[in-house]
C-alpha cells in the first residue's frame, strides 16, 4: 500500500495530538507500549525455553551418550568387548566417521552414600579412565583433584555432593549396595569405603549432587558383575540422527538386546519443555492481541474526535479510500513502531539475560534461578531467528488488522451529516 504525501502529513499531525486531545495521545502511547512489551516478552521467553532445551540436551547427551545398548531388563551384558567392536563396525559403515564416535561399556547401580552422620542415595557409574577423559563435559569440568587418581579405590563426585557432605579431595565416602554378601552372620549389604580422587561440576544439579563415577573394574567388583556390564553407550556427536543409528543397530545386532536413544530415555523432560513452550507462546500472544484491541479503541476515539476534520477533508476532495489509508497509516505507525521497539528490546534483554539475572539477584538478595528446581545453574537463552521473524510478522499482522475497522468507519463518515451536527 502506497501512501501519498498528503496522507503522511495528516497522519503525522494526528499522531501529535493537541492538549485538548491528550487522552487520545496517551491511549495510543499505551497501545504502542503494550505491543512492545508483548513482542519483547514473547521473544525473551521463547529464547529462554530454547536455551534451556539446548543446554539440557547438551548436558544429558554429554554425560550419557546418544544411544545405549542394553540386555533384557534385569540382565547384564556379557561379552561386552566383542559387542563394542561390533557396534564400532556398524557405526563406521553408516558414515565412516569413526573419529567422532565413542563406544563405552558402563556399569551403573544405585547405592547409599554415607560419611559421618550424612547419608543419601546416589548413582554410581563405572567407566574406564580413558572413556571418562574422552567425555569433554566431564573431563573439562574437573574443579578439584586429578584424573590420574581415578583408579583403584578412587571415585569422582559432583561439587554439590561434596558440599552437601562437607568433603574435599581425599575424603572418604562409604558406598552401600542393595546386593548382599554371604557371611557367617548371614547375608548383609555390600559396603566399601572409597576416597575422593576428583570433583566435577557440569552445572546440572541432578548430576552434580547425586552422580558418582568409579573405575569400570572397581564397579564390576563392587556390584558383583565380573566380565559383565550394565550397558554400552554410543556417543556420535549428532543427536538429531540417533534414530537412524537405532534402526540400524536393531537390525544388525543379535536378538535379545535393547537399543534406546536419548529421546526415549529422556522423553519426559523434552516433552514437558515442548508443551510448556507451546503454552507460553499462546499465552503471551494474548498480550499482543490485547494491545491490538487497545489500538482499535484508541483509533475509534480518534475517528470520533476527528469527525469534523474528516468531513472537511472530504469536502476538499479527499476520497473515502484516502481517508481509510490515512487512518490505516496512523494505526499502522503505532503497531509497526511498537513491534520494532519490542523486537529491539527483546533481543537486547535476551543477549544479556544472565547478567541481568545476576544484577537483580544481587539487589534483592534472593536466588532467582534455583538449580534444585530448574536443573541448571545458569539462565541460558538462545535466539532462534525463525521464531523472532514469526513473532514479528504475527505482531505486525495483528496490529495492522486492528486498524482496518476504525479506518473503514472513518471512510464511511458522511461529510454533510458530520458538519450538520457540529
Amino acid at each position: 500500500m502506497i501512501f501519498s504525501r498528503f496522507e503522511r502529513l495528516v497522519a503525522s499531525r494526528y499522531l501529535r495530538a493537541r492538549k485538548s486531545e491528550g487522552f487520545i495521545s496517551i491511549s495510543a502511547a499505551f497501545s504502542l507500549l503494550g505491543i512492545s512489551l508483548g513482542v519483547a516478552t514473547l521473544i525473551i521467553v521463547m529464547a529462554v525455553m530454547n536455551g534451556f532445551q539446548q543446554d539440557l540436551l547438551g548436558r544429558i547427551i554429554g554425560l550419557n551418550g546418544e544411544v545405549s545398548v542394553l540386555a533384557q531388563p534385569g540382565e547384564p551384558l556379557r561379552n561386552y568387548d566383542q559387542l563394542t567392536n561390533q557396534i564400532k563396525l556398524i557405526t563406521n559403515d553408516m558414515g565412516g566417521k569413526s573419529q567422532t564416535i565413542a563406544v563405552n561399556p558402563m556399569v551403573e547401580g544405585q547405592v547409599l552414600a554415607t560419611t559421618g552422620t550424612h547419608a543419601s542415595g546416589a548413582l554410581v557409574r563405572g567407566m574406564r579412565g580413558a572413556d571418562f577423559a574422552a567425555r569433554p563435559l566431564l573431563a573439562n569440568h574437573i574443579v578439584a583433584g586429578d584424573l590420574g587418581d581415578f583408579k583403584d579405590n578412587g571415585i569422582i563426585v559432583g561439587k554439590r555432593f561434596a558440599e552437601d557432605y562437607n568433603l574435599n579431595v581425599g575424603g572418604i565416602v562409604t558406598l552401600t549396595s542393595a546386593q548382599t554378601s554371604a557371611t557367617v552372620f548371614g547375608s548383609i549389604p555390600r559396603s566399601k569405603a572409597y576416597h575422593i580422587a576428583a570433583i566435577f561440576e557440569v552445572g546440572m544439579y541432578e548430576y552434580d549432587s547425586s552422580y558418582i563415577y568409579m573405575d569400570l573394574a572397581q564397579a564390576q567388583v563392587f556390584f558383583q558383575m565380573r566380565d559383565q556390564v550394565t550397558a554400552v553407550e554410543i556417543v556420535t556427536g549428532q543427536p538429531q540422527s540417533s534414530s537412524a543409528l537405532v534402526q540400524d543397530l536393531v537390525t544388525r545386532l543379535p536378538e535379545g538386546l535393547r537399543v534406546r536413544d536419548w529421546q526415549r530415555a529422556n522423553s519426559s523432560y523434552f516433552n514437558a519443555i515442548q508443551v510448556e513452550k507451546n503454552v507460553m507462546f499462546l499465552i503471551l500472544t494474548l498480550i499482543i492481541l490485547v494491545a491490538s484491541f487497545n489500538i482499535i479503541s484508541s483509533m475509534i476515539m480518534l475517528v470520533k474526535e476527528k469527525n469534523r476534520d474528516i468531513a472537511i477533508l472530504r469536502t476538499m476532495g479527499a476520497t473515502p479510500a484516502m481517508i481509510m489509508r490515512l487512518f490505516i497509516l496512523v494505526g499502522g505507525t503505532i503497531g509497526v513502531g511498537g513491534t520494532i521497539f519490542g523486537l529491539m528490546l527483546g533481543v537486547l534483554v535476551t543477549s544479556n539475560i544472565e547478567s541481568i539475572r545476576q544484577f537483580l539477584q544481587s539487589i534483592t538478595g534472593t536466588p532467582l534461578f534455583e538449580a534444585e528446581i530448574y536443573y541448571l545453574s545458569t539462565l541460558p537463552a538462545i535466539i532462534d531467528w525463525s521464531e523472532v521473524v514469526l513473532v514479528t510478522v504475527m505482531a505486525l499482522f495483528l496490529t495492522l488488522a486492528a486498524t482496518l475497522y476504525p479506518a473503514w468507519r472513518a471512510s464511511r463518515i458522511d461529510p454533510v451529516e458530520a458538519l450538520r451536527y457540529e
